[in-house]
């Protein structure tokens, strides 16, 4: 396996299994607030780097830009998630909001720079 996948797909693999969980605790519920959690965990952290697991499996990729770009991904990807948890939940109250902010636009701005890398590897790619 690929050394970019399996942190990907394991990262992944956590995102789907609680994502599923937290829509199954919502319907049952019968509360939706966190909606938007929901969708990015199973969107961003099931499905694309799910996607891009599969990429580094079927292509050779610079390891340089690949190193970065799966990095950012896990990293932006959580933090994106639990900045947004923590702030529409009001999960953690003693926190200033103004934190909560900072992780979760922070976590987004990185995920959106692993989304330009992945850009630049798939342009860079040649034909095999």
């Amino acid at each position: 396996m690929n050394r970019y996948s399996k942190p990907l797909f394991l990262t992944a693999a956590i995102f789907g299994l609680f994502g599923a969980m937290m829509g199954g605790h919502m319907a049952g519920a019968g509360s939706y607030a966190l909606r938007p959690v929901h969708a990015h965990m199973l969107v961003v952290g099931w499905l694309s780097l799910f996607s891009w697991g599969v990429y580094y499996q079927l292509f050779k990729v610079s390891d340089g830009l690949a190193k970065w770009q799966s990095s950012l991904a896990i990293i932006g990807t959580v933090s994106l998630v639990l900045g947004m948890w923590v702030h529409l939940a009001g999960a953690l109250e003693q926190l200033p909001n103004v934190l909560t902010l900072i992780i979760y636009i922070g976590g987004g701005t990185v995920l959106i720079a692993s989304y330009f890398l992945f850009l630049l590897i798939v342009i860079k790619q040649k034909r095999e």
